[in-house]
């Protein structure tokens, strides 16, 4: 399981012209979920993601996390984060999840990260999305349960 991380001033999803999800202060997740993922990587991923301190304190030092600055989450599917690019210049996603293991898995980090008490907004699994953000830093976070297991 993949996240992309950014802090965010504020940020939003919107489907079809009408937002869909939306957060001030807070995280902004674009989650993809790989064929092989599982229920506790997506636990993990998500309690890693909640409970990351990226938020400055009165030092300026990233020691606080989202629930320190009573920010939101805002998570997107994005199984474009399995792109694998080393052959030709299209994107393959031969990685990624089918929707059949993906949404239990997106849908499972979802409801660990509503367990932390964190307002949690998202997007639509499957549709297109316009994704409107102000990232704050920037501080962008990478996360890869692949290169986390060991």
């Amino acid at each position: 399981m993949r996240a992309l991380i950014q802090r965010v001033s504020r940020a939003s999803v919107t489907i079809d012209g009408r937002v869909h999800g939306k957060i001030d202060r807070g995280l902004l997740i674009l989650l993809g979920v790989c064929e092989d993922d599982t229920p506790a990587e997506a636990d993990y991923l998500a309690d890693k993601c909640a409970g990351l301190r990226i938020f400055t304190d009165e030092n300026d030092k990233m020691n606080l996390s989202c629930a320190d600055v009573g920010g939101g989450l805002l998570v997107v599917s994005q199984f474009t984060l399995y792109g694998d690019c080393r052959k030709g210049k299209r994107p393959n996603f031969m990685r990624a999840a089918r929707p059949e293991t993906a949404i239990p898995l997106y849908e499972r980090f979802l409801d660990r990260c509503r367990l932390t008490g964190l307002p949690v907004e998202t997007g639509e699994f499957g549709a297109h999305m316009e994704v409107d953000l102000l990232n704050d830093g920037p501080v962008t976070i990478w996360m890869d349960t692949a290169e986390m297991r060991g």
